[in-house]
């Protein structure tokens, strides 16, 4: 029993070049299928998820069945994915090639379309996310990015955007000293 458990099946370097190609392959797919970033997957996009590691685990570790094919392809994953994200974090090219560019999907405060259509993003996804970072509809809205890693950064126009604490102090003091010059005697 021990010794069928720890067999290995399939040739060490085979095992961790079939999870580099592997890995190489989804990697691009996620990178050409959009930037929906995990919050917003729908209920498909998670079985999606789910039945795809289950349709590539044989291309990773073949016929091997042992406990060690398996950990050496849990190693790979693990070490090529650790590579890739410190390689995007010292190198711009790496990480607009990796995660591609930021998408205007509002500007002026009307929706761009053909961006939409593009990420493949519906209208009702975009309000909702408009509304959840304190907008109440796209008019409101100065300029909308969709970022590489999913996230919705949003410029409110000036006139939509709320008074800060720093806001309402200076205001404060403004009236402060008015309220001083007015009731100055002449």
């Amino acid at each position: 029993m021990w010794h069928s458990m720890f067999a290995e099946q399939i040739p060490l370097a085979e095992k961790i070049l079939r999870t580099v190609i592997v890995y190489a392959v989804i990697a691009l797919l996620f990178r050409l299928t959009g930037k929906r970033g995990l919050a917003s997957l729908s209920t498909f996009d998670f079985v999606v998820i789910f039945l795809l590691s289950n349709v590539v685990q044989n291309a990773i570790i073949g016929n091997d069945t042992s406990l060690t094919g398996g950990l050496i392809g849990a190693v790979t994953l693990v070490a090529v994915n650790t590579g890739v994200n410190r390689l995007i974090a010292v190198s711009a090219t790496a990480a607009r090639v990796f995660d591609g560019r930021a998408t205007t999907v509002i500007t002026g405060g009307h929706v761009v379309d053909r961006a939409l259509r593009r990420l493949g993003m519906r209208r009702s996804e975009l309000d909702t996310a408009v509304r959840l970072q304190s907008a109440d509809n796209i008019a409101e809205v100065e300029t909308g990015r969709l970022e590489p890693g999913g996230q919705l950064v949003l410029t409110l126009k000036a006139g939509e955007q709320g008074a800060t604490k720093a806001d309402i102090a200076e205001l404060t003091g403004r009236l402060g000293r008015i309220e001083k010059l007015l009731s100055a005697p002449r």
